[in-house]
């Protein structure tokens, strides 16, 4: 209980919402704890649940995956936290080119959250050593969870289309592409928020990328926490990128390699 009572602080440093939204969470919280839904019907009925803020989330990768759809190579995500967004990937590979198993799904995250800010990331609280961890293992349990997303979508019996690497992207990610030098990143979601793991990231990543290739950021224009932002002008020079606000998701900019 400690460990999602320290979660809920650390989300809560983060979150937009009104005194009065975050009570009608609330009230949601205890509504679904107290569900009367059989299991097997409450995994088919979800949305009764789903927040619109957490929806839009759905809809917004959704347009993103098309968008890559003409673009070969891997999707790769820096800072998996839960794996939602990598789940997500997951189903959307499987509905919109079901057929396209090199399309591998590469999840990057220390799972023991976020490490100490440098001056560069401004003075604000929002990013509180430790805070979006995970519990102890989750890493197993995650791999679980998409093996059996895997396989129950289309070509369920062929497997190994996810990895999740788990240590500091300042090592991981220069390690798994020295490693996979053919790589192409059509996808990057760049969720990291600090200054030098995203820059590491980046770094790595750019080599990889090719015209059409995408990142996605979720903090770019957040002057509250200026990192990702610094790290992605120093990597990028403005002739190799074209920017764009996700028009359901105005805090989210996508970047498209030219």
């Amino acid at each position: 209980m400690i460990f999602l009572r320290d979660q809920q602080q650390s989300y809560a440093l983060e979150t937009t919402a009104s005194q009065a939204q975050i009570v009608s969470r609330k009230h949601l919280q205890e509504i679904f704890l107290k569900t009367p839904l059989p299991v097997e019907d409450l995994l088919f009925n979800l949305g009764l649940y789903t927040r619109s803020s957490l929806l839009v989330k759905y809809l917004v990768l959704y347009e993103l995956y098309r968008k890559l759809l003409p673009v070969p190579g891997v999707i790769m995500e820096f800072g998996t936290w839960w794996g939602q967004n990598l789940v997500l990937l997951e189903n959307l590979r499987a509905i919109l080119e079901p057929f396209n198993k090199q399309r591998k799904i590469i999840g990057f995250d220390s799972f023991s959250g976020y490490s100490s800010a440098s001056g560069r990331d401004g003075d604000g609280e929002f990013w509180k050593e430790g805070s979006y961890s995970t519990s102890k293992g989750y890493k197993a349990y995650l791999e679980e969870l998409l093996r059996s997303h895997e396989g129950s979508n289309v070509l369920g019996h062929v497997t190994g289309v996810h990895e999740l690497v788990e240590g500091d992207v300042q090592e991981t990610v220069p390690a798994y592409l020295q490693a996979h030098p053919e790589a192409i990143v059509a996808f990057a979601y760049c969720d990291l928020g600090l200054y030098e793991p995203t820059l590491a990231a980046l770094r790595a990543i750019k080599p990889h990328l090719v015209p059409g290739s995408t990142i996605l950021f979720d903090e770019l224009t957040w002057s509250e926490a200026p990192g990702e932002a610094i790290a992605f002008r120093e990597i990028f020079t403005s002739s190799e990128y074209s920017i764009e606000k996700i028009a359901l998701y105005p805090s989210k900019a996508l970047i498209t390699i030219r």
